[in-house]
């Protein structure tokens, strides 16, 4: 009966220590929506679609970025593209979100970068507004041309 006493001890108190590591364990904070789509106009460098994909971790968020706007006009190396994403804050302000992380990108192809990464506040409404990339010392800048759909992400 000792035995039988000690594993149903072992199983409660191995269940309390899971449920306290659920409690304490940290939430994500969700973005709405994930994923959106804007137009980018960038000059001589073309035009064209871009979507955005965003995750949000307390006040800490990510927008990864791919554009048909941007074509590689050579093969580029994974995490030597440097980028810059502002987006209008709350209709009036900016936030911008950055980094130089990019998968590899074959010569003809989109232009992928991210996560950027920025920083948000709970009820920020940010809206794609510029993005800034810079490849072998070459920079990009494109200009959004259209609103933001389905909607501005609310972290």
């Amino acid at each position: 009966m000792k035995h039988g006493r000690f594993g149903i001890g072992v199983l409660v108190s191995t269940g309390l220590a899971v449920a306290g590591a659920l409690v304490a364990a940290p939430v994500a904070s969700a973005v709405t929506p994930q994923t959106a789509t804007l137009s980018f106009d960038c000059g001589s460098f073309g035009s064209g679609t871009a979507t955005l994909t965003a995750t949000q971790d307390g006040t800490a968020a990510t927008i990864s970025v791919s554009t048909s706007a941007i074509k590689s006009p050579i093969n580029i190396g994974a995490n030597s593209v440097k980028s810059t994403l502002t987006l209008t804050k709350n209709g009036s302000g900016t936030s911008t979100f950055t980094g130089n992380s990019n998968p590899a990108i074959p010569a003809g192809g989109d232009v992928s970068t991210g996560p950027l990464k920025g920083t948000v506040a709970a009820g920020d409404s940010l809206e794609g507004k510029s993005l800034t990339v810079v490849v072998f010392g070459i920079t990009v800048t494109c200009n959004a041309t259209s609103a933001q759909a389905p909607g501005p992400f609310v972290f």
